[in-house]
């Protein structure tokens, strides 16, 4: 009797623990993986992490064919049809076990629970697997025995983890007998970001091998400057499972072996390896992240400006700050924008406009490419002051010296905005701080003061901090 794999964002067949599992059988293999647009949609994931999802499929279709193992599609817009789906899909082949890989929102667990129920009633075994983090959520706690709350307690638990115990990637399960059932026939989406974001194995592995060879060397340093390609660039592929975080792990300590042992550019870089886990962590110990509420609870009452025209010209890189603007416009092109840029537009919505986080955290689920909700929920309540391990709310970041500092000759607002690309490195940063409009200059002025919004996000906090009190 046949097993079945249900792939969701493990689209791979290397270090994937559920597909190693099932062929570690004697029995037949399947997969199946699923397109829930409707659910998806309802989780304000955009075309560009869907599209990219959907390409991945072709390559990985190719993958496990090479291994005679057919890839099927699975019924169902939504959750709830895809609990349906899976138990037809079941009966249909005469699947005994499923094997999968967990995931850890709030309304993927409930799907998955309801995958219990339903396969249990049909006598159907389900396996489940951790594989999205490097160390399960709920495995590390504090001395109290709590959920961690603060990243930097976590962090040093979770290396002290990974010395202890470190596996390396799964290899690839080995050929097996041919099947006669032929895999499902898929229709690539058109999507304009295909050539900026390739989907094959080959492309993937060249992002990683670059990455360690060179960037990693000097990525405590260069990882803050927009204008370079100091990142991995790897989190569109670690979103849907392209690759695995043991995988890039498991390079980074080949090129740097004490990478887990203390301050080093590879360790800057593991510890971004480190907030992924923390976030997915915080997904299981307060689900409530998940459902568009703050982690700190105190704050869901503060008095938000309502998002209107202001929000609008956030969105579309008019806000006259050229740092700002420059980061919205190149998430608009792209479907990607540099961290630290993202943290600067981030608290430039939340903070200088004092508009809700959560229509921030929205618009980018919809824009980027590397959409995932841990990470997205978890930089925007960091950068709101709302989540754990948050930003004090009376640190704010000033896009204009962020700008200063991190792109001292404004190359990426060249970029990014071509309207001030004829100004100087000194002028470019804040072209409007002479008072006095420049002489045919196409750019909009501030939308506000950044001084003067500052203290008064500051002094709102500390009134709604006081009533809470």
């Amino acid at each position: 009797m046949p097993h079945l794999v249900w792939l969701r964002r493990d689209l791979r067949v290397t270090d994937n623990p559920a597909l190693s599992a099932a062929c570690a059988n004697t029995g037949d293999v399947i997969t199946c993986v699923g397109l829930p647009d409707a659910q998806w949609q309802s989780h304000d994931l955009g075309a560009p992490a869907r599209n990219l999802y959907q390409r991945r499929l072709t390559p990985l279709t190719a993958d496990l064919c090479a291994l005679n193992i057919p890839l099927l599609m699975l019924d169902g817009a939504t959750f709830a049809d895809q609990v349906n789906g899976l138990q037809a899909l079941c009966k249909h082949h005469g699947i005994t076990a499923v094997y999968v890989n967990r995931e850890y929102e709030f309304n993927e667990r409930a799907r998955d629970r309801a995958v219990d129920q339903a396969l249990a009633a049909c006598s159907i075994q389900v396996h489940w697997f951790d594989d999205q983090c490097l160390v399960p959520p709920q495995t590390l706690k504090t001395g109290q025995g709590g959920p961690y709350s603060v990243f930097t307690p976590y962090r040093r638990r979770w290396e002290a983890s990974l010395r202890e115990e470190f596996n390396a990637p799964l290899s690839a399960p080995a050929r097996r007998p041919a099947l006669t059932l032929a895999p499902a026939r898929l229709t690539a989406p058109d999507d304009p970001l295909a050539a900026l974001w390739p989907v094959d194995n080959d492309s993937i592995q060249t992002r990683l091998e670059r990455f360690v060879a060179r960037p990693l060397d000097r990525y405590q340093t260069d990882r803050d400057l927009p204008a370079l390609e100091g990142t991995s660039s790897l989190s569109p592929y670690l979103a849907i499972g392209a690759i695995s975080a043991r995988q890039v792990l498991h390079a980074v300590l080949q090129a740097a072996p004490h990478a887990l042992d203390g301050a080093s550019d590879a360790n800057t870089f593991v510890s971004e390896l480190a907030w992924r886990d923390f976030y997915k962590n915080l997904l299981v110990e307060a689900p409530r992240v998940s459902r568009a509420r703050p982690f700190k609870v105190t704050t869901e009452t503060l008095p938000w400006n309502p998002p209107g025209e202001a929000f609008e010209r956030w969105c579309q890189g008019q806000t006259g700050v050229p740092l700002v603007d420059a980061a919205m416009r190149q998430l608009n092109t792209t479907g990607w924008m540099h961290n630290r840029c993202r943290m600067v537009v981030a608290m430039f919505l939340t903070k200088n406009l004092f508009i809700d986080w959560r229509h921030g955290e929205r618009y980018f689920m919809q824009r980027l490419v590397d959409a995932d909700l841990a990470a997205n929920n978890g930089g925007w309540q960091w950068s709101a002051s709302t989540g754990t391990d948050a930003a004090p709310y009376f640190r704010i970041m000033n896009p204009v010296s962020q700008s200063q500092r991190f792109d001292k000759n404004g190359d990426y607002i060249r970029r990014w905005v071509p309207e001030l690309a004829a100004q100087d490195a000194k002028t470019i940063h804040a072209p409007f701080d002479a008072k006095a409009h420049p002489i045919g200059l196409k750019y909009p002025k501030p939308m506000v003061d950044l001084k003067r919004s500052r203290q008064q996000a500051i002094d709102t906090f500390k009134a709604h901090q006081q009533d809470s009190a």
